[in-house]
């Protein structure tokens, strides 16, 4: 029987990432997808004939430019489009807040509702510049042990120490701050327009468990501000062929370097001897032998489903099914016959709100009545939407003529009071059509497909337990060297040779490729 130096469960975006580097350095590589294509949550779907629809993940900022420069993506095909402008918000029955590429034209937009904010504004943005680069720095770090195992952790956080030396007084005492206050404190702290707050607020809850005001946010708002992958800090863009096509580079570039991948593989057990994981056994019963195992799968799916409890520490089981994965996010993906018309911004045709994220989401007392309808287990009555057109830069994802709509939408509770989302979700669907209603007058009559995928689709389908999209809360006890648990964050496990590359291990969600470079390396540096 053939002997892999090391099979990879999942073809997600970071599996694959992990696949190029082992591959890259000349490991025998093998990776086992369960669905038909790969990608994970990024993945480019044919939902409808003709269309790529990007069913889950939608944008792209935080993939880091080491790993696009170190696989060759462009190479292999990786491409974005920037977004600008980047952001409108509909004001009240008329006006609206547009951020622009060019920083003086949204200067001018935040001025409409305050001159204070718009001259506070420069500093806020390079302060946040400030503090998402000393971040940065910290992405592709190793997290120490805790309790420390050894002179690397105590190193590691000397490294740490040194880096915040660069950081001013203020900047240190804002970085406190950002990991521990909520993304409502943290703003109105700077400044006293609802529609600038509300704005910005939506990168500190979007995909979080947790309102504006729980305590935490203010760090999710700088964790979606650490990319640059579209050309400025922040800047988001849509990926051409939509967020498989990323998927697919990383994977033709891990194929180039002699990685082999295959798909509709589903892994149904790690195989453990003598406690050291040894292979993996495939539904249907096929066994797979290789010296390492790599999991891109959830630490709850990975620990509690696909290995067996009794290889595992009483203790480390039970932290990770203490690990929180509640997932409060819903997708719905639409094909239009035509872009609708903008209540906010009269026009016809391609019109600038169509190129940005679109938020409907009025004011930060808004995300909090939303927030208290999940915590009471229901789908919230008056969700907020993020909105964008990937066809108003990418002509290559619909036929000619028609147009895709990602929406993402907050809050699903994954765990419901009453009922079950096989139950609600389609009119969970038509209530966010509604909202959609009151800001685009025509985009009922415009819609010709339409795709709702709940909470419990994404674990379903996704193999996001709890629909968490994230892999895990990304909350300050659930980070760097407590993720996904104190003592084992550095992408060990303690089942020797079994490895973690998913966003439950640091530095979390997002399509960024950095777990899998950082589990890839760990890998090289531990002995056969």
């Amino acid at each position: 029987m053939k002997v892999h130096d090391v099979v990879i469960v999942g073809g997600g975006h970071n599996g694959l990432v992990t696949a190029a580097y082992l591959a890259k350095a000349g490991k025998s590589v093998l990776v086992l997808e369960r669905r038909p294509l790969l990608g994970g949550a990024c993945v480019s779907e044919e939902v409808w004939p003709g269309y790529k629809v990007s069913t889950l993940a939608y944008l792209c900022s935080l993939l880091q430019p080491k790993i696009v420069d170190d696989l060759e993506l462009k190479r292999h095909g990786y491409h974005l489009y920037p977004k600008d402008p980047s952001f409108f918000t509909p004001v009240g029955e008329r006006d609206h807040l547009m951020f622009w590429g060019d920083g003086r034209k949204t200067l001018e937009e935040i001025a409409k509702f305050s001159r204070k904010d718009a001259e506070a504004y420069p500093a806020y943005e390079a302060q946040i510049e400030r503090l998402a680069r000393f971040v940065e720095g910290t992405l592709f770090l190793t997290p120490p042990n805790l309790p420390f195992r050894g002179v690397g952790d105590l190193a590691t956080l000397g490294r740490l120490a040194w880096q915040a030396r660069g950081l001013s007084a203020p900047d240190l005492k804002a970085l406190m701050k950002i990991m521990t206050q909520s993304v409502r404190d943290f703003l109105e702290e700077r400044f006293e327009s609802e529609a600038l707050k509300v704005t910005l607020a939506t990168d500190g809850v979007i995909g979080a468990s947790g309102s504006a005001e729980t305590p935490g946010t203010a760090y999710t708002l700088l964790h979606h501000m650490m990319g640059g992958a579209a050309g400025a800090r922040g800047l988001w863009g849509f990926a051409r062929g939509g967020m498989g096509a990323i998927s697919e580079a990383i994977a033709s570039s891990a194929r180039a370097a002699g990685a082999e991948i295959c798909v509709g593989a589903e892994v149904e057990r790690i195989l453990i001897v003598d406690g050291e994981a040894r292979g993996v056994v495939l539904k249907g019963g096929e066994e797979i032998r290789a010296r390492r195992v790599v999991s891109n799968a959830d630490p709850r799916r990975t620990f509690l489903g696909l290995c067996d409890e009794r290889e595992l520490p009483e203790d480390f089981a039970a932290e990770i099914r203490a690990f929180r994965m509640g997932g409060y996010v819903f997708k719905l993906n639409l094909a239009l016959d035509a872009l609708p018309r903008v209540k906010n911004y009269p026009g016809s045709g391609l019109l600038p709100p169509h190129k940005t994220t679109f938020h409907i989401c009025p004011s930060i007392d808004y995300i909090e009545e939303a927030w208290r309808d999940a915590q009471a287990g229901r789908p919230s009555r008056k969700p907020f939407l993020e909105c964008t057109f990937p066809t108003a830069y990418d002509d290559s994802i619909a036929p000619p003529g028609k147009h895709l709509m990602s929406v993402f939408v907050q809050y699903a509770p994954y765990r419901l009071k009453e009922g079950n989302w096989d139950q609600v979700k389609e009119g969970f669907a038509d209530r966010c059509v509604d909202i959609l209603a009151e800001q685009m007058p025509d985009i009922k009559s415009l819609i010709c497909h339409r795709q709702a995928l709940s909470p419990l689709d994404m674990e379903r389908e996704y193999g996001l337990t709890g629909g968490n999209i994230c892999h895990g809360d990304l909350s300050l006890d659930q980070l760097f060297f407590l993720r996904p648990v104190g003592g084992w964050a550095r992408y060990r496990t303690p089942v020797r040779g079994l490895y973690l590359c998913g966003s439950g291990t640091h530095p979390g969600g997002g399509v960024m490729g950095v777990p899998g470079h950082n589990c890839a390396r760990e890998l090289l540096r531990d002995r056969p």
